[in-house]
């Protein structure tokens, strides 16, 4: 006589031959292959210039001639500004009358030595005036060479500080320029793992409106994060782009694909079933084993990355490809809590 615990597992097990045949025209599978994970960087920037220049005056002086504002262009070798030279040419001039003095003085010392009315030691300290008095020359030369602002490339004008009669001094900034060739950059924050997968002269594309998708070349890594931020700010140069296409300060959206040297198994989001206390994602795979029907087992898998389209599974290089079911997982996992209580 048959065990009546018997006689109900066999009725399940004919219940469940009969519904499997559904359940199998609702799978979707597809055979994954182990490759190289790719990792999005997806961040908002600003475009900025790489490099600015403070120009100040040598000496001090009141400003007599200023010849741009902020927002204007220059050319290389254009005059900026001027301070009022009226003092520093009269110091040139004074400086340069007492040099005509001391070479003079060399002359008649010289006379004298020759008829010995004077002393080797009073031409050694005539010549010692001459050079003296010929760098004090110099000195105020340069002086009233540096009174003028002379652009030293082609630019812009970012800041002005200073007004038309107003005082300067070597230490104040009377114009901020910056150039406007090869001097475009894009500087982005990223995060130690973003920043691990980005190397110099890397080429990244960058959304900026209105031009669009345009290509850049990371041309600085930091090696320190920022001390507020805790962030790494990059620097992506625009070298094909001109200023007056775009509008220096605008943000720039830095979206680009990296490919690590990390082996995975990228599968759409819709195959995961479920995340075990572990972590580990459970997903519904082909055994492999089973030759004659197709057998599904649920398995776990270290989650490498996880994103709104697709989870990267953590496997090998050498890897096997692996089948797993996209659709209808749903019926294998009830269909085995099922029989797991029938046992």
């Amino acid at each position: 006589m048959k065990s009546p615990l018997v006689g109900l597992f066999s009725i399940v097990i004919i219940i469940v031959s009969c519904v499997l045949p559904s359940y199998a025209q609702q799978l979707e599978t597809k055979t994954i292959q182990a490759e190289l994970m790719v990792k999005k960087i997806n961040r908002t920037g600003k475009l900025t210039f790489k490099r600015t220049l403070n120009l100040s005056f040598k000496s001090s002086g009141y400003l007599d001639k200023l010849n741009v504002d902020e927002g204007d262009s220059f050319t290389a070798g254009q005059l900026l500004a001027q301070l009022d030279t009226e003092e520093l040419i009269a110091e040139k001039n004074s400086s340069y009358a007492r040099l005509l003095q001391a070479r003079r003085e060399v002359g008649r010392v010289n006379t004298l030595l020759s008829k010995n009315l004077s002393s080797q030691q009073a031409l050694d300290d005539a010549k010692t005036l001459v050079d003296t008095t010929n760098a004090s020359y110099k000195v105020a030369a340069y002086n009233l060479e540096k009174s003028e602002l002379i652009a030293p490339f082609n630019g812009v004008v970012l800041t002005r500080f200073s007004e038309l009669g107003e005082l300067q001094s070597p230490s104040q900034s009377a114009l901020n320029i910056a150039a406007i060739e090869n001097n475009l950059v894009v500087r982005v924050a990223l995060t130690a793992t973003e920043l691990s997968l980005i190397k110099l002269e890397q080429r990244i594309d960058i959304n900026l409106s209105p031009l669009g998708l345009v290509t850049g070349t990371v041309s600085k890594i930091p090696a320190i994060a920022d001390q507020q931020s805790h962030l790494f700010n990059i620097e992506i140069s625009l070298t094909n782009l001109k200023e007056d296409q775009v509008v220096v300060g605008q943000l720039a959206h830095v979206e680009t694909d990296v490919i690590t040297n990390t082996f995975a198994y990228k599968l759409p989001i819709k195959a995961l079933n479920s995340v075990d206390n572990q972590g580990r994602a459970l997903i519904m795979v082909l055994d492999s084993s089973s030759t004659e029907t197709a057998s599904y087992h649920q398995q776990a898998f270290f989650i490498e990355q996880l994103s709104n389209e697709y989870i990267y599974l953590s496997t090998q290089a050498n890897a096997k490809p692996l089948t797993v079911v996209t659709r209808g997982w749903q019926h294998l996992t009830l269909e085995s809590k099922q029989l797991d209580q029938v046992k």
